[in-house]
C-alpha cells in the first residue's frame, strides 16, 4: 500500500493526520462529498484522448479517482480509475470497462513490499533500507537485469487483467536514503527501463513524482502522477508533461483546494484532495 511517497510524514503523523482531518476535511476542502465518504457525483468527462503506437494515451482535462485501499467503489463518475494491480481481479477491471472506464494498474517498482505474493522473488543483495512504510525496503536499481523480469511479471499481470496503464511507484529512490549509492543516472536508465517493459505489453506507463528528471524522461512516459507538487511549490515542473498534450494526475493532502485548484486549473493539471489512506474519498477541483 502506498500513501504519499515523498516527503512523507512520520507514520505516527500520518495515523494522527487520518484520524483528526478525516472528519473535517470535507469542511476544509468545500468537498461535494457527504461525510460517511459516499462518492461525490461528478459529471461524467469523456476522457479527451487519443492511441499513442496502439496504446492509450490520457490528455489533460481528463478526470480520475485514485483508490489503493478498501473495496474499489466503481460508482464514482469519472473516465479513469487507478487501483492497486495486485488487490484487484479481472472482474473488477471488467467492470470498470462495462461503465466506460480506462484503469490504470498500481505496482510498486522502487521499494520490495514483504506483503505481496511474489516477495519471494527478490534476491536479499537488491533489498535496501526501509523506505518508512513497515515490511517495505528500497531496491538497488543498479541491478536492472536482476529486476527486469521481477517488473516484467508484474506487468505481465496488469496486461492480464485487463488493465489499460500502469502507474509505478517509488521512481525516484536516488533522491532518498536508500542504502546504495544510486545516481541520477541510475534512476534514468532504471525509470527508462520500467516504462519500456509497459510499452512491450501495449500499457501506457506514468512517470511517478520524479520531477528533477522531467525534462528526460517527459518522451518515455503517456502521463504523470504527482503527489503534493503545490504544497512544495513545485508544480510548474510538471509543465513539460502539459506541452506535450500529456495527462498529470494530481493530488494533495493537506493544502485546502482554495490554494491549489486554481493553480492547478492555470497549468492544466487534474487535481482533487485525498486523505491520505487514498480510500474512495476525493474531493476534485
Amino acid at each position: 500500500m502506498r500513501f504519499a511517497t515523498r516527503r512523507r510524514p512520520p507514520l505516527l503523523l500520518s495515523v494522527v493526520y487520518l484520524l483528526f482531518t478525516g472528519a473535517l476535511a470535507g469542511l476544509l476542502t468545500g468537498c461535494v462529498t457527504t461525510p460517511d465518504g459516499t462518492p461525490d457525483r461528478t459529471p461524467d468527462r469523456a476522457p479527451d484522448e487519443h492511441l499513442s503506437a496502439g496504446r492509450w494515451q490520457p490528455r489533460p482535462g481528463t478526470a480520475w479517482q485514485w483508490q489503493l485501499s478498501g473495496t474499489v467503489d466503481t460508482r464514482v463518475a469519472v473516465p479513469v480509475y487507478d487501483i492497486d494491480g495486485f488487490e484487484n481481479s479481472a472482474a473488477v477491471v471488467r467492470r470498470l470497462h462495462k461503465s466506460g472506464r480506462k484503469v490504470i494498474c498500481y505496482i510498486n517498482a522502487g521499494a520490495w513490499e514483504s506483503f505481496r505474493p511474489d516477495r519471494g522473488a527478490f534476491p536479499a543483495s537488491v533489498l535496501g533500507r526501509s523506505d518508512g512504510w513497515h515490511g517495505e525496503r528500497w531496491l538497488d536499481i543498479r541491478r536492472r537485469s536482476v529486476l527486469r523480469p521481477i517488473m516484467a511479471a508484474r506487468f505481465d499481470m496488469c496486461r492480464a487483467k485487463g488493465f489499460d496503464a500502469v502507474e509505478p511507484d517509488l521512481l525516484d529512490g536516488y533522491t532518498n536514503n536508500t542504502g546504495f549509492p544510486l545516481t541520477a543516472a541510475h534512476q534514468l536508465a532504471y525509470n527508462r527501463m520500467i516504462a519500456a517493459l509497459a510499452h512491450e505489453r501495449g500499457l501506457a506507463v506514468g512517470l511517478k513524482n520524479d520531477l528533477e528528471q522531467i525534462p528526460e524522461l517527459v518522451g518515455d512516459f503517456d502521463f504523470a502522477v504527482n503527489e503534493q507538487c503545490a504544497e512544495y511549490d513545485e508544480c510548474a515542473s510538471l509543465s513539460p508533461f502539459i506541452k506535450a498534450d500529456k495527462a498529470v494526475f494530481h493530488v494533495e493532502y493537506s493544502e485546502p483546494k482554495r490554494s491549489f485548484c486554481p493553480i492547478a486549473k492555470r497549468l492544466g493539471l487534474d487535481s482533487m484532495r485525498k486523505r491520505l489512506d487514498l480510500g474512495r474519498w476525493r474531493s476534485p477541483c
